[in-house]
């Protein structure tokens, strides 16, 4: 019961570190959206319970986005069925071709900045 936005939403807080909290401005860096579309993933993803926003401590102007626990659980549920699709598509692959396309992705989203340097296997 997820749509790809809300999706991408869910999953960016569930993977940033506890408790899997973002701004919103984090949020449009992370989708390369505008913050119109931001405002209005956020909107129905609050109206469905699953993410809640909370006015920063110090800066009553600036937001921080949080997983509810129903958001946690519904995103925990549908990562367990996108893993399960990522490994049929992948399935074709031998183990040193996933791992060179690991390795891959990982640098385009280095040079996007999107990922931390510190994550690369060795």
């Amino acid at each position: 019961d997820l749509d790809a936005a809300a999706f991408d939403v869910l999953a960016t807080l569930r993977r940033s570190p506890a408790p899997h909290r973002l701004t919103p401005a984090d949020l449009m860096r992370s989708a390369m959206v505008t913050s119109g579309a931001i405002t209005q993933r956020l909107d129905r993803l609050e109206a469905r319970e699953l993410v809640v926003r909370t006015r920063r401590e110090g800066d009553g102007r600036s937001v921080y986005v949080s997983l509810t626990e129903a958001g946690r659980e519904l995103i925990d549920r549908a990562l367990v069925d996108h893993v399960d699709n990522q490994n049929r598509l992948l399935s074709g692959l031998t183990h040193e071709q996933r791992e060179r396309v690991a390795d891959d992705l990982r640098g385009l989203l280095e040079s996007l900045g999107d990922t931390d340097r510190h994550t690369r296997r060795s």
